[in-house]
């Protein structure tokens, strides 16, 4: 599949939604990347998880993620590679690896995300994955939204980069045509 039709997949499965939206940060926007709608059918992640696969490096044993939209992706990833899956979640503000998952110094790792907005969450799950002595193989993401901003040192993997405007509040031409507006995002 090339990005147009990419797209007009995640169209077809609402992933790609259009509307006025504010969006975590406060920002408002015509449109959302509500990419858990990819996971609501296995057979919709498989596809669109085994393009990226593709592009991946080979021999990784460990795929860890940022919880909570991380984690269907990441076991998906894993389960296309044929390696282990696990996730790392806050625990007091502090990102950690928690119920009984460890890394191994040596491990070959791929810290994966659903999407990438400003990879603050990745980084954080960078700084685990390394603090355990593990070869970080990459970033893997299926949306890149960062605008070519996310910088994590290691190669970066993404199926689609998407260039989403945003406006500030005060100045959003949507809020001034009086469209209603939609708080999608989960925190």
């Amino acid at each position: 599949m090339n990005k147009d039709q990419i797209i007009e997949f995640m169209k077809e499965i609402g992933v790609l939604q259009k509307g006025h939206f504010k969006l975590t940060s406060g920002l408002h926007s015509d449109q959302y990347m509500q990419c858990a709608a990819i996971f609501r059918r296995p057979a919709h992640a498989e596809k669109l998880v085994s393009l990226l696969k593709d592009r991946l490096p080979k021999d990784i044993d460990t795929v860890v993620t940022p919880a909570i939209g991380g984690i269907l992706m990441g076991y998906e990833l894993a389960r296309a590679l044929e390696c282990n899956s696990i996730f790392a979640e806050r625990q007091n503000g502090i990102m950690t690896l928690r119920r009984g998952f460890q890394l191994t110094p040596g491990e070959k790792v791929l810290v994966a995300e659903d999407v990438v907005t400003t990879g603050g969450s990745v980084k954080e799950v960078l700084e685990i994955v390394t603090s355990a002595g593990c070869e970080v193989v990459g970033v893997a993401a299926l949306v890149d939204r960062s605008g070519k901003k996310a910088d994590f040192g290691v190669p970066f993997f993404r199926l689609l980069e998407m260039d989403i405007t945003t406006y500030k509040p005060e100045e959003c031409p949507l809020c001034k045509q009086g469209i209603p507006i939609d708080k999608p995002g989960s925190r």
